[in-house]
């Protein structure tokens, strides 16, 4: 096995830390092993990464309490803390967050499988979205810096943090798209505690010394284990505010309905999706089969945005699945390191043999795979099969696959995958392919109201980041994006004051004395 040196596991990394209260304390509790389906001898087998802690309730609760009183009911030094001093510790964070680039790189690579340029892309791109969330919260502020008057009634308003986060963020992502949760969060002055995926939690080891050193104690927790472990009983006192969580629906409801209090806990989700390709009789083909390869198999079809269902007009149905199938099949497979590879292990053990349920089910009702390579299974992988004629009665219809199987479906009438969007329990993005703006008008008008996000001639995708990223139905509550976040995990408050002598003489003493932290109207520059 020809693995290069800088990226050679040389012995496993026994991860014995973790991190409550502003401490890296030491686990000498049960451990967990981390493999990669990546395997680093010749005769295949999982490759041992290393170990993380088990932690059950009881060090669950430890970080509960620790994000409890570091918020301390509103009075902690975090949550009343001038926005000066949050982004001088967010910017201290990633100052040193910069220089772990290499090891984070390396442990994305061999734990979801990512390749090394988006590997590489995964953390160039979370650092620019902290250094743009961070501009975004000036701006914020800027707004805020300032007295409304209305009624007679001064008012400074502002936006305040709601309390304690519980952050669960997603294995395919599990570096952007968890600090995505993260970091506002944690600017808008909320503590926070903080568990790694199932898949990507080794990753995370080279930066808890850096949110050691950069934020007050508790203010940031970082727990490991499962999530019925840990999650639940910290979601069952009834003390978290706000659930975070980037992953699937199901996980969402379990973890909303231990809560006692439901109606005061506040969402912030990223779900699942079935994002749909329409491909209209006068789309540019060339484009359009690059744009839908790369949408349904780019990271072999684990993102939420990947095109899971191609609907393509029945004209040019044939030549679109020969040309589509032909480049499905010379994408390269390899590790994630190998020069000009496309294709890389899949993460989890079992996906393999779900894909293949999916395949199977389809061809018994009907479908065949059209490309060659289609379904060819290794011991850490599944070809990308592509299905055709799909129907409603296959089971890779309604589910979404996160994985390398693309089905097609023709169509005569525009309005059976309009139908199916508007009955589909999702409802995040589509990719819409053609020309014709008579044909893409209406369509455009009636596809905005079932999805958050049209792509025109494009594949679904979730950047730039600072564009709305949410969905309709079961795909989302709240938006992500630069500036959205910050408002998902705050909530605005102000202070009103009478116009009188009185009361204009306290609001300039104030002012001019700058001992309150939230009546300000500094300008951050």
């Amino acid at each position: 096995m020809n693995i290069p040196t800088q990226y050679q596991i040389t012995k496993p990394f026994d991860q014995k830390t973790y991190l409550i209260n502003g401490e890296l304390k030491t686990w000498t509790g049960k451990t967990t092993e981390v493999y990669s389906t990546i395997s680093s001898t010749d005769n295949y087998q999982p490759t041992l990464l290393g170990t993380i802690p088990y932690m059950e309730k009881e060090t669950a609760i430890e970080a509960l309490t620790s994000a409890c009183e570091a918020y301390g009911k509103g009075q902690g030094s975090w949550p009343t803390m001038k926005v000066e001093g949050r982004i001088a510790c967010m910017e201290k964070f990633v100052g040193l967050m910069k220089t772990k680039r290499e090891e984070v790189v390396k442990y994305l690579m061999w734990e979801i499988g990512k390749s090394l340029p988006d590997s590489q892309k995964e953390f160039d791109r979370t650092v620019e979205y902290i250094y743009d969330t961070i501009e975004e919260y000036k701006d914020l502020d800027r707004d805020s810096a300032k007295f409304s008057k209305e009624a007679g009634v001064y008012a400074h308003i502002r936006r305040g943090p709601l309390g304690v986060v519980l952050c669960l963020g997603p294995y395919n992502y599990p570096l952007n798209e968890t600090f995505a949760l993260l970091i506002p969060a944690l600017l808008m002055g909320n503590t926070t505690i903080f568990k790694p995926a199932k898949h990507g939690v080794l990753l995370l080891s080279p930066l808890l010394e850096a949110f050691q050193k950069s934020f007050p104690k508790g203010v940031v927790n970082i727990v490991y284990g499962r999530g019925r472990q840990v999650a639940t009983p910290i979601m069952q006192t009834g003390r978290i505010d706000v659930l975070a969580l980037i992953g699937n629906s199901k996980s969402a409801i379990a973890l909303q309905d231990e809560h006692p209090n439901k109606n005061r806990l506040r969402l912030v989700l990223g779900l699942e999706a079935k994002n749909p390709a329409i491909i209209l009789p006068d789309a540019d083909l060339d484009l359009t089969i690059n744009e839908c390869l790369a949408g349904s198999l780019s990271f072999n079809g684990q993102r939420c945005t990947a095109l899971k269902l191609i609907y393509v007009h029945k004209d040019i149905q044939e030549e679109f699945n020969k040309r589509f199938a032909e480049k499905v099949d010379s994408l390269k497979f390899g590790n994630p390191w190998d020069d000009g590879v496309k294709l890389t292990p899949l993460p989890e053990p079992g996906k393999s043999a779900y894909i293949q349920e999916l395949i199977d089910d389809a061809i018994a009702k009907g479908a065949k795979i059209i490309n060659k390579k289609g379904g060819e299974t290794t011991d850490n992988y599944i070809f990308p099969a592509v299905l055709y004629p799909v129907n409603n009665s296959m089971r890779v219809y309604d589910e979404e696959q996160f994985g390398p199987v693309v089905p097609i479906i023709s169509f005569t009438d525009i309005q059976e995958p309009l139908d199916h969007m508007a009955d589909s329990s999702y409802g995040q993005q589509v990719s819409l392919f053609g020309k014709s703006v008579t044909s893409l008008a209406p369509l455009i008008d009636t596809l905005v109201n079932l999805v958050c996000r049209v792509n025109l001639n494009s594949s679904c995708q979730r950047g730039p980041d600072v564009f709305p990223f949410t969905g309709r139905k079961d795909s989302a509550v709240s938006t992500l994006s630069v500036n959205d976040a910050l408002r998902s995990f705050s909530i605005r408050t102000f202070v009103a004051s009478k116009d009188n002598l009185y009361n204009n003489k306290i609001l300039e003493e104030l002012l001019r004395s700058r001992k309150s932290n939230f009546i300000s109207t500094d300008y951050i520059l």
